[in-house]
């Protein structure tokens, strides 16, 4: 496992550079736009192509593509490989062609279809879809990447598919802080950024695709037997692979219905929630993916059931506390990152609140990002999509009950729900199937770890103070006294873990 470990490390030390930045992003956008009309019509123009790029690029299509091109590269030879790549390249980049044309034509109606809400307000309308036609085009150059990322990490070159967010970041902050004072609508600015780096995204992958001399060169390949068994796996997988990223656009369809602002508090407290979520999960699925599918096609199910284990400890390990320090952390965080003038108190408090929601399923979250693989590395497709179908309904129905007394937080917490009934579906089938076999270990694993987020979260609550406290305090002190209480936080739970005998080799796997 060491060398699953150290790619774990290269995937989430990329992660953790994109995820600062990302945080620059936001906080820039919250200091320069606030939370307003304008910032809700960009953060639905921005989630539509986004949420078709995790559903479709970094879902389905990875989780097909990847078992299928691990089977080419050790079974049929280069020549073969190469041929796949070719066809899997001309038939997706044409289909895209045609999905990024449609989308630019029909932007209004996208925009009614995902926030029926702004049909009450034919100006934030007609800017949705304004911005909606620059950043539609996304999908386009993204999915290409996600391609691109796919090939490349299947050659474990997790690196480099893992720097490239980093460039979202930088084209919005450049555009946010030199090109929105020069436009007569500022917002529309970081449309264009959106644009500018699906480009750059893709235009990075290229030398490294060259260097493995799989540079594709596309032809349309729809009667291509490989070409016919991804898209054979990865209709289904739409649904079961990313029934969360569809849960959160639900969020936002029923949040334009809210008060002005709703998207905007779901959009920042999801971000944060996002960090350790694409730095620790993110990472796992990226990498154990390729490893399943190896052990699948090797027939080995011991080493299988190991390498599940492994990520499934991390979670555990690593995502708990993450989802405690969310949950206790939730109100100094969105004070210290986007209190302004622009971002009041009451945004601060309401973003907040679906934090807190958002945080207590977490853990949940990633255990999909791990569960997942472990089916579709063995090409089953039948039972997450049912388990995501159920998740779905649940989710849904939630929706509707929450919504009206909790307002934006109930959205959150109906998602939140939603991931814990779809995690716990998932590992249940792992567990009655034997796919995973867990040993005793685990038993005190869970009592040692639940004791150490006890004392970490009750350290935390009571030295945190009130929220008001935090609003008062000026930037330097918030920012001093968050590191303070997350440094405080990380030791108490490391120096209890360590009290009660946990040593690093529970996070390799051993005994």
């Amino acid at each position: 496992m060491a060398s699953l470990a150290a790619s774990i490390a290269k995937v989430g030390s990329n992660t953790l550079l994109s995820r600062i930045l990302g945080f620059v992003r936001d906080l820039v956008v919250a200091r320069i736009f606030g939370a307003d009309a304008g910032t809700d019509a960009f953060f639905v123009a921005f989630k539509i192509p986004n949420f078709m790029r995790r559903l479709f690029a970094e879902g389905a299509f990875s989780m097909a593509f990847v078992p299928v091109l691990n089977e080419y590269k050790e079974k049929r030879g280069f020549a073969a490989l190469k041929a796949y790549v070719d066809a899997v390249a001309g038939t997706l980049g044409v289909v895209l062609m045609l999905v990024t044309l449609l989308g630019v034509l029909g932007a209004p109606v996208l925009i009614l279809l995902f926030a029926p809400g702004f049909a009450g307000d034919p100006t934030q309308l007609e800017l949705a879809a304004e911005m909606l036609r620059l950043t539609f085009p996304y999908l386009l150059f993204i999915s290409l990447t996600a391609f691109a990322g796919g090939i490349l990490n299947t050659y474990e070159r997790f690196g480099i598919p893992a720097f490239t967010p980093v460039l979202l970041n930088i084209s919005l902050i450049l555009c946010a802080l030199y090109l929105a004072p020069l436009m007569a609508r500022p917002i529309v600015a970081l449309a264009w950024g959106v644009f500018i780096a699906g480009i750059a995204q893709l235009a990075f992958q290229i030398p490294f695709l060259a260097q493995l001399k799989l540079l594709p060169r596309p032809r349309l390949g729809t009667k291509d037997p490989g070409v016919r068994r991804t898209v054979k796996l990865m209709v289904p997988a739409l649904l079961g692979v990313s029934v969360g990223q569809i849960s959160l656009l639900l969020d936002t369809l029923l949040a334009s219905f809210l008060v002005t602002g709703s998207i905007s508090w779901l959009y920042y407290s999801d971000r944060l929630m996002e960090f350790p979520l694409g730095i620790l999960a993110v990472a796992l699925a990226t990498v154990i993916l390729p490893r399943l599918s190896q052990r699948h096609a090797a027939d080995d199910p011991v080493a299988f059931s190991h390498t599940l284990d492994w990520a499934l400890r991390w979670v555990l390990l690593l995502g708990v506390p993450c989802a405690v320090g969310l949950l206790v952390l939730a109100g100094p965080l969105i004070a210290t990152l986007f209190y302004s003038g622009e971002f009041g108190a009451d945004d601060v408090e309401k973003a907040s609140l679906s934090l807190m929601a958002y945080s207590i399923g977490l853990v949940a979250f990633m255990g999909i990002k791990v569960l997942a693989p472990g089916y579709y590395a063995r090409q089953d497709l039948k039972t997450p999509v049912r388990i995501a179908v159920i998740s779905l309904l649940v989710n849904m129905t939630l929706n509707l009950i929450l919504m009206f007394p909790l307002g934006h937080a109930g959205l959150a917490l109906a998602t939140t729900i939603a991931a814990i009934t779809n995690a716990s579906l998932l590992l249940r089938g792992l567990l009655k199937e034997a796919i995973w076999r867990p040993t005793r270990a685990w038993i005190a694993l869970l009592l040692k770890g639940v004791v150490a987020n006890l004392l970490m979260g009750s350290v935390l609550f009571v030295g945190l103070g009130v929220l008001a406290d935090w609003i008062q305090m000026g930037l330097t002190e918030r920012v001093w006294r968050l590191a303070m209480w997350i440094l405080v936080g990380a030791a108490v739970y490391a120096g209890a873990l360590l009290a009660m005998g946990i040593r690093p080799r529970h996070f390799m796997g051993r005994e």
